[in-house]
């Protein structure tokens, strides 16, 4: 029997619970000093699927990059709007828990669940998430995107590790079932 496949969130945040500042810039997060990847590459080595929203993907591809960062996975876009397939993405609408379910009982690596607070408000309603890796780094945002949005959700985790990178502190939960 195979295993199933875990989605798994993830992200780094601001002590105080924020993902990004109101105009959507990461420029605290680098001023932070980490250490190597931040254990980026290890998590990346994981996954074989990527899913993010939008907004999130819209960011991302506003960034001076040289090429789709995410070019060896399988990357899907959660859109509300019509928007055509490229070579690196699939957007899609509609039935978000029947396709993550579709995608956790294929063959494969973990999912990456990479962003927007709006997607994981979802995900997290739908009790779509196995493990949150959440890395803080040692700044108060004050107000911005919160990581973390008011629901009808509340998730009981199990801590499985906490590491340091420099400056930063990377905390992984499992979603208890």
């Amino acid at each position: 029997m195979k295993n199933k496949r875990n989605v798994v969130l993830f992200i780094a945040s601001s002590l105080d619970g924020y993902i990004a500042t109101k105009d959507e810039s990461l420029e605290w997060l680098f001023s932070v000093e980490g250490e190597g990847d931040n254990g980026f590459s290890e998590f990346y080595d994981t996954v074989d699927t990527v899913i993010m929203g939008k907004r999130t993907y819209d960011w991302i591809m506003n960034q001076d990059l040289k090429e789709f960062p995410y070019v060896n996975k399988d990357c899907y876009v959660f859109t509300r709007s019509v928007v055509e397939d490229t070579e690196n993405v699939k957007f899609v609408r509609g039935d978000l828990p029947k396709l993550i379910n579709e995608l956790k009982n294929q063959e494969g690596k973990n999912i990456w669940l990479v962003g927007g607070g709006e997607l994981l408000q979802t995900f997290l309603e739908e009790k779509l998430v196995d493990e949150l890796i959440v890395t803080v780094a040692p700044a108060v945002l004050g107000k911005g995107i919160p990581l973390f949005r008011e629901g009808d959700y509340q998730l009981n985790l199990s801590m499985k590790s906490v590491r340091t990178f420099n400056q930063f502190v990377e905390i992984q939960y499992e979603v208890k079932k």
